[in-house]
């Protein structure tokens, strides 16, 4: 029997380690597999090949425009500009129809013309024993040589930001499948209502926050928390920079509609999936330009931790009574529990 859990979730990460040690990789590439960076990069002469690739097998609503957006992030948390994507989409058999094909490839077009991507091909395909829809996006994009970041570029002193808030991507995912249930645990209809339109404001999109903070400073490391929310993307930055990050809890952004509909199913906000919201990791000295630069383009921004050394990858949260402890980690992403 195997010692892993296969439950629904990211696969183990000590497993995951075993099977992408020793791969097989050409000589040009930059970043292969590595558990905590967000994308591969190639090089191509004069410049840097980033490719991301990301499913989505939460949502059903909207599910072209989140795997537009949630494979643009991988892409611009590298520090490059998203510009072709290639969609591989699986509809259930017996419960799709012309109208249900037609609204996927709306909204991946849709999404694709607001952050100047092209939709360059894929896959399309009737799939037997299917419970919902599955599309499996792959964006590439390019970089500068020189403007390259990494997941595993954080440095000691290094000051670590959060963008926007949390759960962004979870309020919406909720919002929009679970309203009937939500209504009925005693939730407002307007605070439903207002979650189900997070996916667009505040957004599931950190392009902007990415290419922003990137214009202003000499970004050492960027990450985008998704499966297993921000403390999640916490620890993986933190295992592959190789640091110990230490966090203020009382500073996370946790917004108050995320938190309210998180309560209403018993999920920790903190290990509910979070697109939208950026890791970002800058010296001590441009801290300050970034978040000014982020809130000139209305993005807010907290500070919430330091690197303080490296070494081993750990993430330690401060409590507002000065003590410490290892901040929880989410392997399995909250939001799985509201579909099983």
């Amino acid at each position: 029997m195997s010692s892993y859990d296969f439950s629904a979730g990211k696969l183990d990460y000590d497993l995951l380690r075993q099977l992408i040690a020793d791969l097989p990789l050409d000589e040009r590439v930059v970043v292969g597999p590595r558990i905590g960076e967000d994308a591969a990069v190639v090089d191509m002469g004069d410049r840097y090949l980033v490719a991301s690739t990301d499913p989505i097998t939460f949502a059903t609503d909207l599910i072209g425009w989140y795997a537009v957006h949630v494979n643009a992030n991988d892409v611009a948390t590298m520090g490059a500009k998203p510009l072709w994507f290639l969609a591989t989409v699986l509809l259930p058999e017996g419960k799709s129809d012309e109208k249900l094909a037609r609204e996927i490839f709306a909204q991946m077009k849709n999404a694709c013309s607001s952050l100047g991507i092209s939709l360059i091909g894929g896959h399309a395909e009737i799939t037997p024993e299917l419970p919902r829809p599955i599309i499996v996006g792959t964006m590439f994009g390019e970089v500068d040589k020189v403007k390259l970041v990494t997941s595993c570029g954080a440095q000691v002193g290094d000051v670590v930001l959060v963008t926007k808030g949390v759960p962004i991507e979870g309020t919406a995912i909720i919002a929009r499948e679970k309203a009937k249930e939500l209504l009925e645990r005693g939730v407002s209809k307007d605070l439903i209502e207002r979650a189900q339109k997070f996916l667009f404001d505040p957004g599931i999109s950190v392009v902007r926050d990415a290419l922003t903070a990137c214009s202003v400073a000499n970004v050492h490391a960027m990450h985008d928390p998704t499966e297993g929310g921000l403390a999640r993307g916490l620890w993986e930055l933190a295992e592959a920079s190789q640091v110990t990050i230490e966090v203020d809890v009382s500073s996370f952004p946790i917004v108050p509609e995320g938190q309210q509909l998180c309560q209403a199913f018993g999920l920790n906000p903190l290990g509910t999936i979070s697109s939208g919201t950026l890791l970002i990791c800058v010296d001590e000295q441009e801290a300050s330009e970034v978040m000014k630069a982020l809130e000139k383009e209305n993005i807010s921004v907290a500070r919430v931790g330091r690197v303080t050394s490296k070494g081993e990858a750990c993430v330690v949260a401060r409590h507002p009574d000065g003590t410490l402890e290892q901040l929880p980690d989410f392997p399995k992403d909250e939001i799985v529990r509201i579909f099983e």
